[in-house]
């Protein structure tokens, strides 16, 4: 299927039932409390989305889709399952858990900026931030609470910030996706409809969209590699990658690290993390998993 029909299909509100969807709102960190209705026009949009994969892909289920192009080959999965067996990353997991329990020198800890129990912390992000008319995101959240407690402010992308939130991506294994565009708040539709225009977008001296590789041909071979699908790309973010981890790094990265990879290599110039950029089309991005489980942290080639 081309781009263009799967804009069509997209914006062809009508022909899908709007599904009702609530989630409560985290009391902190911009959040007001109150349950809200999912936008009926972004819960069409879910729907074509996911029903797209499914009808291309039959063979699999919803979340088979977090495993990427391990579950479109058996050879290609037996090779993730080894490499889970004894994962890689184990040791800066702990180190994250580490970072995250370690008081502040107010005697505060991390868990103080967010609501609930740090297991639920991971599926509350990111989210529509109505006060300050914008999208927040868990790292930046991370980061903004270091700040508030007087420390000082930590690289984004990979380090010690991804350690932490790999750390709480592990501890959400199995909880839904559930990231709510609220019904009849302009700014945060438009919002998501930044993201979602930066998703199809063509950019770069080669000319590609996200939606080139990640729908058009998912499941394709180029360079030796499989092309994954878009549908649960954000369930095992921050990830550990071989690739990273050859480039003198320890291998962790969040989302918006990879958006910025991406971009480089469509030969495009990355935007900063946590602008508008990225943080809108991690909105749009992970929305478009709603309904899928967390799958915790893991390995990618």
């Amino acid at each position: 299927m081309k781009i263009t029909k799967t804009i069509m299909l997209t914006t062809l509100v009508g022909v899908f039932s709007s599904v009702s969807v609530t989630q409560s709102l985290a009391s902190g960190h911009g959040g007001h409390g109150a349950s809200q209705t999912q936008s009926s026009k972004v819960q069409a949009d879910i729907d074509a989305f996911q029903d797209y994969f499914k009808k291309r892909f039959a063979d699999l289920e919803l979340d088979d889709f977090s495993k990427g192009p391990y579950a479109m080959s058996e050879d290609k999965m037996l090779q993730f399952e080894a490499a889970m067996d004894m994962p890689p990353f184990e040791d800066h997991l702990d180190k994250g858990e580490k970072l995250w329990k370690t008081p502040f020198k107010n005697g505060k800890t991390y868990s103080s900026c967010f609501s609930g129990p740090d297991e639920g912390i991971r599926t509350q992000f990111p989210k529509w931030n109505a006060a300050k008319a914008k999208v927040d995101t868990l790292e930046q959240a991370i980061v903004d609470c270091r700040v508030k407690n007087g420390e000082k402010k930590i690289g984004t992308g990979k380090g010690k910030l991804a350690w932490m939130s790999a750390y709480l991506t592990t501890l959400a294994e199995g909880q839904t996706i559930n990231v709510i565009v609220p019904e009849g708040d302009a700014k945060a539709l438009a919002a998501y409809e930044d993201g979602k225009k930066f998703f199809y977008a063509k950019r770069g001296q080669l000319n590609l969209s996200c939606a080139n590789c990640h729908i058009d041909n998912a499941g394709m071979r180029i360079r030796g590699d499989t092309l994954s699908p878009a549908l649960g790309h954000i369930t095992h973010f921050p990830v550990w990658r071989g690739k990273w981890a050859r480039k003198k790094g320890d291998g962790f990265g969040t989302i918006q690290r990879r958006y910025g990879g991406c971009n480089k290599q469509v030969r495009a110039k990355p935007f900063k993390r946590h602008k508008s950029e990225y943080d809108n089309l991690e909105f749009f991005h992970t929305v478009m998993s709603n309904g899928m489980k967390i799958s915790g942290t893991e390995y990618r080639q």
